[in-house]
């Protein structure tokens, strides 16, 4: 669907359900996909992730009292879900609805306070699931529209920063600042080299050659995933306490291997040893990984990614059997530079480099060997990369 079918597919919708569209606007912002740097961003470390052209649109308009009315297109037998501005409270029947909500309660802590409610209509693009960072695309768009409707004060990394807020302590998933800052800080045709510690960052011209971005979703999403990520973090957090009584660090992203190396038997445990190399090696990748895009060394890209996703499924064990198929099957095709999981883990998708000329072999023998393996049929996106968020 093109993105003018997607607005006058909500534009009916929203008139539909609420009556006009008299002063509706509509918004978008991206998804993205993380090319290296996985689970450092809470650990201090570096990240190169990049906005998709996929993301989450929304009709939005001010009420006069303080009703908020939000109903998804992608959640239809939800229905219209009500509540109020002034109550802004997660609750598992909310659903969906809590990221949107998550943000509003967080502008309120700001001293934002919404002075009215709002009607408001969503379609999201993303594969439900994918880890295509749906959720932060959801809660950018929502920061995005609050600032221009209701006049707040905010910056783009400010919208990050609140999304990240809101999705830590409404939502209750501890999450790192780099989805919510991808989808914020997009720009098109360029990666976001992030250092998560300063949130110094740098737009790198994804200058790929005769090579394309495409991500594969197992379609498969193990509810692991923010139980497991909290529990990830919590291993990370231990391992540097202990980490800090022989070091002076602030966080595992300022270790270089050979000092984690030399320091790592502070870590009383083997499995927080695992987690602490994890987001030590995978900084360091992050950093090498740059620095080869820079200089052209895209074969040098594919071995760090690869390096990547051994790491993520040996030390940190957030892949899962579905996924280490995809990418095995991957590596065994010529023209696939690298091939990695992207996102939070347990499922979702993989980020591969590959060939022009290989595209198409690429997604017939991984497709035919993953749907022997499991019965499913894999989804792939040639993927283009967008910009921030925008007013349609």
């Amino acid at each position: 669907m093109s993105e003018t079918e997607i607005k006058a597919m909500l534009l009916d919708k929203f008139g539909e359900l609420f009556g006009d569209t008299d002063g509706v606007k509509v918004y978008f912002a991206p998804g993205r996909v993380n090319l290296i740097g996985e689970h450092t961003d809470y650990n201090g470390g570096h990240v190169f992730p990049c906005a998709l052209t996929i993301g989450t649109y929304a009709a939005a308009r001010k009420r006069t009292d303080k009703k908020l009315r939000l109903y998804s297109i992608n959640f239809e037998k939800s229905g219209v879900m009500e509540s109020d501005v002034e109550k802004l409270e997660a609750s598992k029947e909310a659903g969906w609805t809590n990221y949107p909500k998550g943000v509003m309660w967080a502008f309120s802590l700001r001293g934002m306070q919404m002075d009215c409610g709002l009607d408001m209509v969503l379609y999201g693009n993303i594969p439900n699931g994918s880890g295509l960072s749906s959720s932060a695309s959801l809660e950018v768009l929502t920061g995005y529209i609050l600032r221009d409707l209701y006049g707040f004060t905010v910056t783009n990394v400010e919208l990050a920063q609140i999304g990240q807020y809101s999705e830590n302590n409404f939502n209750g998933c501890n999450c790192g600042i780099m989805d919510q800052f991808a989808s914020s800080m997009g720009k098109k045709n360029h990666a976001i080299f992030l250092n998560t510690a300063d949130l110094s960052y740098e737009y790198a011209p994804l200058a790929l050659g005769d090579a394309k971005i495409v991500v594969t979703n197992s379609k498969v999403k193990h509810s692991l995933v923010d139980s497991k990520y909290n529990e990830r973090r919590s291993e990370c957090e231990k391992a540097l306490e202990e980490l800090q009584s022989v070091v002076k660090i602030g966080g595992l992203g300022d270790l270089t291997e050979e000092e984690f190396e030399a320091n790592k038997s502070a870590i009383a445990d083997d499995i927080r040893r695992k987690r602490a190399k994890h987001a030590v090696y995978e900084n360091q990748r992050t950093l090498r990984a740059v620095e080869a895009l820079k200089n052209n060394e895209l074969a040098l890209f594919g071995k760090l990614m690869n390096e990547s996703h051994v790491s993520l499924r040996d030390d940190y064990e957030v892949s899962c059997e579905e996924i280490d198929l995809l990418v095995a099957e991957a590596w065994k095709v010529d023209g696939v530079i690298g091939s990695r999981i992207t996102g939070g883990g347990f499922g979702g998708c993989t980020v591969s480099l590959v060939k022009d000329e290989a595209i198409g072999e690429f997604q017939e023998k991984v497709g035919a060997a993953y749907e022997k393996q499991f019965g499913i049929q894999a989804d792939f996106y040639v993927v283009e990369i967008g910009d921030g968020p925008r007013t349609l």
